[in-house]
């Protein structure tokens, strides 16, 4: 059938596959799509990312895909519009402040979530066209310190190896990376790599799941990645390391970058003492290095979201370049980047401070050259705000229109207060998403509903430069549209039709690459001239590749720099003298914790998607914070219990969770919970706007809190088939959906008469009831026609509220049977199997399940795969049922 914009066939799929890409991570993974009526998706085998295989959030990504609670229409102050009027908005706010503020009023925010396509229209639009040069991406809160660290060492922002080396190498060293949680099928590559000889060193200031592949742990003090790495280089000069060979024929500053290392950590006592580690382990991490040639050290966030993310990124590949271990074949440093196309956005200068094509503000030719190549005189002679700086530009009143696209900023960001106090005073924020009830959306005066994943159709760049096509494979929900049409569209109405006469992504990518090739005799590695002229057919049948392509012929390349060229002015690379800059929050007496933030494993981002997925919220259903043992004690908070982290007056409230992978005086919170689930604050309001001077990636990593317990008199939980309750009646809420109804985690610090609130909380009376004050316990079930409507279950106790899984069950009964009728105040099927918490997402494996297994001689977590299937998928629930073996054992021998 024809498409409705744009004329072009488009196939829905029912019973083939589609081949397109995952919409998560930056692994980049392939996946095999159906649509139609029962959609479906597996891993693509032909993939040379993924092989196959998928973890829990790519395996579940055909029950993200319906039309619940996507935007489906184009609104205006509140009101939906035709497209027509809210393409006349959008423009005509841009003309007003262009003309009565200049075009530094405008800024667009954008997302790795973007496909390239969108990515380059905006960057066109904005930079080319209306003329600002403030155009920055969420890409800027989790990889922008390695893309700083790139170009200082490499001349440009391109990674030298491929996720093969991470196989190859003898010696994974792994920085600041959850790659079990958060990159998993790459995860399970480094994992199946395992063979005698090769050693894997995990150094992470918190004990994660990817600690279990680790032969070495280094729990260093967060923020001292600096040091450890300049006492690396330092060891290697003393214990005839250095490749000096190497360095003379290809690299510049080595000696600075040495001196400056004996300067900040001139001894093993010393790398010891500031990195709060022994002096063996630290000892033995450098002898591994000196002693094995074929070493990649891959690095993420935990690096990168720091003040000093840049020089973390530059003082790891400084010990590569001093080694020689660059581009060569199990020998390069790795960034592992967080977002799907994180990597295409920067290609075409999706970060504030970068143009088109890898150029930048600071040549002037390249300046020229993108003016010259769209035909226009409006290209910004400097470079924009980047993130943090944008959003208080937009606070002080400076910036009069935002575009936010496919992200959440009021979530996402530092300082959560002020960047909402932001939007709220920006006269036009103008929000493009495919989902309608955002935080950000909330404060959105133009509302434009963009296609989600499965209706879009471009490409995207993963973490090894490989780029692959997403494919549509479903029908545009409602009246959404994709990214760069919505861009386009809004060019022509500012008069820039003819600069914008796409008439699909396929255009648009062979203007990408052939901006890529114009003017580039080579001083560009990011080259995709051998792509420019691919015919619609060729792009829609393009197989995954990486880049540099240069020719038609040519196939791509695995690696970068392996012969010693680099890509500044003179063709050498450059070693960074390095100084010690530890975080700028620190506790103090008021604030004695240090806050860490990070992703968790079966979530996305703010949940827009992942919370479809009724089984992601299984693993970790509510917003929880990480303690060891010892603050557990500390601060009189108890394990399980609901406790509250104070930023100076802004809370976050989460379930405690014991857990001496922690460094005592460090907790762990995740980012994923938006104020559309929870009540409970939000990860981003205990970090502060600190960033990197470089880089401008905020300080995530590294936030401070008191912590106290939350004085709960009683807990509940409430499952809804429909008619959601005012949730701000209890003082704690954090909203789950299920398969078959909502449901609430709930908290109160005052008692409540259960017996007369019940009507309230269920939507009318119940028939059921259970209430037993003297133990804190009421539960009541609203059953309408035979069919369960709602139910509450209220304990003084948390930990004897019961697991939901057989009462959820209940709501997809169109009639409930006498027998589980009967059982509803009991929460479980006496008849039945209790589960209990689900360990194994991928085949809905519980705890009691593997202890029972378990209890009956299943001794290891090779037999569990083997008798419930559990972690023989993805594999993230491998270090569970590692703790779940382990812990039976010692409770055996006591």
């Amino acid at each position: 059938m024809p498409d409705r914009i744009s004329g072009e066939p488009v196939t829905v799929i029912t019973t083939d596959s589609c081949r397109t890409t995952c919409p998560y991570c930056g692994v980049g993974c392939g996946v095999l799509a159906k649509g139609g009526d029962t959609p479906s998706v597996a891993g693509d085998q032909t993939h040379p990312a993924n092989l196959g295989r998928l973890c829990v959030k790519g395996a579940n990504l055909h029950e993200t895909t319906d039309s619940r609670d996507r935007l489906l229409a184009p609104k205006v102050a509140g009101r939906q519009v035709s497209w027509t009027d809210a393409l006349g908005a959008t423009a005509e706010a841009i003309r007003r402040a262009v003309a009565e503020h200049g075009p530094g009023s405008v800024a667009f925010y954008l997302s790795g979530q973007l496909l390239t396509e969108d990515y380059y229209i905006a960057n066109k639009l904005a930079k080319g066209f209306i003329g600002t040069p403030h155009v920055d991406t969420n890409s800027r809160l989790c990889m922008s310190s390695a893309v700083a660290a790139h170009k200082r060492a490499f001349g440009a922002d391109a990674v030298p190896g491929c996720y093969e080396d991470l196989e190859l190498a003898d010696l994974l060293v792994l920085v600041g990376s959850n790659a079990a949680w958060n990159h998993p099928v790459l995860y399970q590559r480094m994992k199946a790599a395992a063979r005698d000889g090769r050693r894997v060193v995990v150094i992470d200031p918190r004990r994660t799941a990817t600690s279990e592949l680790a032969d070495l742990h280094l729990l260093l003090r967060p923020g001292t990645d600096t040091v450890l790495f300049n006492g690396l280089l330092v060891w290697l000069a003393d214990h005839h390391g250095v490749d000096q060979d190497y360095l003379d024929r290809h690299c510049d500053g080595f000696d600075a970058a040495l001196a400056a290392a004996r300067v900040a950590a001139p001894d093993l006592a010393s790398v010891a003492s500031q990195c709060d580690l022994a002096e063996a382990d630290v000892e033995t991490f450098y002898r591994w290095y000196l002693e094995t040639p074929r070493t990649v050290t891959g690095f993420s966030q935990g690096a990168n979201q720091s003040v000093a993310g840049t020089d973390k990124g530059n003082a790891i590949i400084n010990c590569h370049l001093a080694t020689g271990r660059v581009g060569r074949p199990g020998a390069s440093p790795f960034s592992l980047t967080g977002q799907p196309n994180a990597m295409g956005g920067r290609e075409v200068g999706g970060l504030a401070n970068t143009l088109a094509a890898h150029m930048d503000y600071h040549n002037p030719d390249d300046r020229a050259l993108v003016a010259d190549f769209w035909g226009s005189d409006r290209v910004p002679d400097g470079p924009g705000l980047k993130a943090v700086d944008m959003f208080n530009a937009i606070h002080r009143g400076d910036i009069k229109v935002l575009w936010v696209m496919a992200t959440n900023p009021a979530v996402s960001l530092p300082d959560t207060a002020l960047v909402r106090e932001a939007l709220q005073r920006c006269p036009t924020v103008i929000v493009s998403d495919c989902m309608a009830d955002t935080d950000t959306a909330a404060f959105a005066d133009i509302l434009l509903p963009a296609a989600g994943w499965g209706e879009k159709d471009g490409t995207v760049t993963n973490s090894e430069r490989r780029i692959s096509r997403q494919r549509r494979f479903l029908p545009l929900a409602g009246e959404a549209r994709p990214d760069w049409w919505i861009m386009a569209s809004v060019a022509r109405e500012l008069g820039y039709g003819d600069a914008f006469a796409y008439q699909r992504p396929a255009d648009i990518f062979r203007e990408h690459a052939a901006l890529s090739a114009f003017g580039n005799e080579g001083q560009r590695v990011f080259n995709l001239g051998g792509l420019t002229q691919l015919d619609d057919q060729a792009y829609d049948a393009l197989q995954p590749i990486q880049w540099p392509v240069l020719s038609r012929d040519d196939g791509g390349r695995s690696r970068l720099f392996g012969d010693g060229g680099f890509c500044h002015p003179n063709g050498r690379a450059r070693l960074i003298a390095i100084d010690t800059v530890l975080p700028v929050t620190r506790p103090d007496e008021k604030q004695p914790l240090v806050v860490n933030t990070g992703r968790i494993r079966d979530q996305w981002h703010t949940m827009t998607r992942t919370a479809k997925a009724a089984r992601l919220l299984q693993h970790r259903s509510e917003p929880f914070i990480d303690v060891h043992p010892q603050d557990l004690l500390r601060f009189g908070v108890r394990d399980q219990g609901l406790a509250v982290l104070d930023n100076q007056g802004q809370q976050f409230v989460g379930r405690v969770r014991s857990a001496e992978g922690q460094r005592p005086g460090e907790v762990f919170v995740p980012i994923h919970w938006s104020q559309r689930f929870t009540g409970a604050g939000l990860a981003s309001a205990l970090t502060s706007r600190v960033t990197d001077p470089l880089s401008g990636q905020p300080e995530s990593k590294h936030g401070t809190a008191s912590l106290r317990p939350f004085a709960a008199r009683w807990h509940a939980r409430l499952l809804c088939r429909q008619d959601r309750p005012r949730r701000w009646r209890a003082d704690y809420w954090s909203y789950v959906p299920l398969a078959d109804c909502d449901s609430w985690w709930l908290a109160g610090e005052s008692l409540m008469d259960w017996a007369s609130e019940a009507d309230y909380w269920l939507g009318g009376m119940p028939q059921l009831v259970m209430s037993d004050p003297a133990q804190g316990m009421f539960r009541a079930a609203r059953i309408v026609d035979g069919r369960l409507e709602a139910m509450i279950l209220v304990d003084r106790e948390v930990s004897r509220l019961p697991d939901l899984a057989w009462l959820e069950s209940c709501f997809g009964q169109d009639t409930l049977s006498e027998r589980d009728r009967r059982a509803l105040l009991a929460a479980r099927d006496c008849e039945g199997e209790d589960v209990g918490p689900i360990v194994c997402s991928c085949f809905q494996v519980g705890q009691y399940q593997i202890e029972a297994a378990i209890a009956a001689g299943a001794t290891s977590v090779g037999t569990l795969g083997q008798q419930l299937r559990c972690g023989s998928n993805c594999g993230s629930c491998i270090p569970e049922l590692k703790a779940l073996v382990e812990s039976s054992v010692v409770a055996a021998e006591s």
